[in-house]
């Protein structure tokens, strides 16, 4: 049986000017990218994907669509999932937030290694050209798009959301999730929080997570409720005397067991715990031990069809 995941995407326009491109499923390195085209002509891409197969396809959705190669790429983090396509787009000045730069080289092809039997092909992030801090316009004719640093940690340290204010379009990279378990092991609980906040405050309509299908403002809501339910496990089972594992043996995901990737409650329960601890957001942890008690919890390595 062919996996969901192992078929070709399309660029599909979802407000004028604005494509985004969904990999089913979404899981563990099926992530979502986007292209804006503006008035002018110039096109702004949103993420690329995680292996060389992909990218390549990528680039032709975007051609298909696009009148030329798109001059600007922004970054929405760091993760290999979300770059390791930039080399296909060399046309582009490439832009992210100042700390997705610097994980981005810390990082390298690190990612390859959890999986090391997907085809990755000849893929490495590209190191953005172009860095901010706070917040950043991109001016695309009578348009513009907004970059917006989730900080200080959310998924990451460096989470950029691309907001388009005329269409009310979102682009939130992996701060939201549809049908996927959120995750956020590299940033933190209560920073989620206050992201998702500030991004409710835009009003949007349309809302592009980092993985899964293509929603409204109730995305917002969802991963809110997800992080909340997570926060109280981590203070009741400090509480108990309990491990994050323990925990999450003890109770589960509970009403979120569906969702994909649900593994992820094990390191998002570390990263709670730590907080708890009086950790700053986004302090790093020990990514491959906990990547290898998620694996323990799980009964084998989490499924990856890039």
């Amino acid at each position: 049986m062919t996996h969901p995941g192992t078929g070709p995407a399309r660029l599909t326009e979802i407000a004028d000017g604005v494509h985004v491109y969904v990999q089913p499923d979404g899981g563990w390195c099926l992530n979502n990218a986007g292209l804006v085209v503006g008035a002018d002509g110039h096109g702004v891409l949103v993420d690329t994907v995680a292996t060389e197969r992909r990218a390549r396809h990528l680039r032709a959705e975007v051609l298909r669509v696009a009148a030329a190669p798109p001059r600007t790429l922004v970054t929405t983090h760091f993760h290999g999932d979300h770059t390791f396509g930039h080399r296909y787009f060399p046309e582009a000045l490439v832009v992210a937030h100042d700390n997705a730069r610097a994980d981005m080289a810390a990082a390298g092809l690190g990612l390859t290694a959890l999986w090391p039997d997907v085809t990755w092909g000849d893929v490495g992030p590209t190191l953005p050209h172009l860095t901010y801090r706070e917040a950043l316009t991109l001016h695309l004719g009578e348009d513009r798009a907004e970059l917006i640093h989730l900080g200080p940690a959310a998924h990451t340290t460096g989470d950029t959301a691309v907001w388009l204010p005329r269409q009310r379009v979102l682009f939130a990279g992996d701060v939201l999730m549809n049908g996927v378990t959120p995750f956020c092991l590299m940033g933190s609980v209560s920073g989620s929080l206050a992201a998702l906040r500030r991004l409710r405050a835009l009003d949007p309509v349309t809302v592009v997570p980092g993985h899964g299908p293509v929603g409204g403002p109730e995305l917002i809501d969802a991963n809110e409720e997800y992080f909340r339910r997570l926060a109280r496990q981590a203070r009741q089972g400090a509480a108990a005397g309990l491990t994050p594992l323990q925990v999450a043996r003890e109770q589960g995901p509970g009403p979120y067991a569906d969702l994909l990737d649900a593994e992820r409650l094990v390191p998002n329960l570390h990263r709670a715990y730590a907080e708890l601890a009086g950790a700053a957001p986004g302090a790093p942890l020990d990514v491959g031990a906990l990547f290898g008690e998620m694996t323990h919890y799980h009964g084998s390595l989490p499924a990856c069809h890039a």
